[in-house]
């Protein structure tokens, strides 16, 4: 399967273990389900990782022909995409950062500051 073969939503996911790779592993976590709009320079656009991005990710991770190799589990609707360091998982997973842009419960909050800003 080739990167232009993708759903929008997987290649959204997958440029994320591109950009913040450490020490050649990176955890992404996300949900199926998340939708949001995003502004960048001006620009807004949606960022949408649903079921069908899903099955492009993992088909995508099966057949993947870059030479990057990737471990995906999925609990209900969260899933985990570990960039694989030598091909295997590493012992000390907790040791590397988790990237959780694209979940419903990691969008920042700033109702709580600009309440008491007006208090």
């Amino acid at each position: 399967m080739e990167w232009n073969d993708l759903t929008e939503g997987a290649k959204a996911v997958l440029e994320q273990t591109r950009n913040l790779k450490n020490d050649n592993i990176q955890i992404v976590e996300f949900e199926v389900g998340f939708e949001e709009e995003v502004t960048e320079d001006e620009e807004k656009f949606a960022v949408s990782i649903q079921e069908e991005d899903y099955q492009s990710l993992k088909k995508y991770v099966n057949e993947n022909e870059y030479g990057e190799k990737y471990h995906m589990a999925r609990n209900k609707n969260i899933v985990k995409i570990i960039l694989l360091e030598d091909g295997k998982v590493p012992d000390n997973l907790s040791e590397y950062p988790v990237f959780r842009q694209y979940k419903n419960d990691s969008k920042p909050t700033e109702a709580g500051t600009s309440q008491e800003a007006n208090e």
